[in-house]
């Protein structure tokens, strides 16, 4: 099923690159820095930043078209939960072992993407039931 690409979804894929992006360079490059302020690796930091490129890519190419693929939507929501689960899951394991405002980060910018998630949910909901 082809999808007409909302101002609603656009706004919400780009709100989502937006955010990824900043966080991509932020971990890319404060990696270094933000490691002994957060308690975390700085290797996670880095590669957590670096998986972001390739879908910030993809939230912006998805959000310059006029119609997509349902399933790229689905994709891009599934994307985002299988990310909420990570960094949830991470907390709860024992590879790490943050400060409080370490798991303050990991927290917030969990919530954050589960809103995007469920953003980008409503908007192609909205979409497919205008389609029928």
């Amino acid at each position: 099923m082809i999808v007409t690409v909302s101002p609603f979804i656009r706004n919400a894929l780009l709100l989502d690159a937006v955010a990824s992006g900043a966080t991509a360079l932020l971990a890319i490059a404060g990696a270094p820095f933000l490691s002994p302020l957060l308690e975390l690796p700085a290797p996670l930091l880095f590669w957590a930043g670096v998986v972001l490129v390739p879908f910030v890519a993809l939230l912006v190419a998805t959000a310059r078209r006029k119609t997509v693929r349902r399933m790229v939507l689905i994709d891009i929501i599934a994307i985002n939960a299988l990310w909420v689960a990570a960094s949830f899951g991470l907390l709860f394991s024992s590879l790490v072992s943050p400060n409080a405002l370490g798991i303050a980060f990991i927290c917030v910018q969990a919530i954050a993407v589960a809103l995007f998630a469920e953003l980008q949910f409503i908007g192609m909901r909205r979409a497919t039931a205008l389609a029928v």
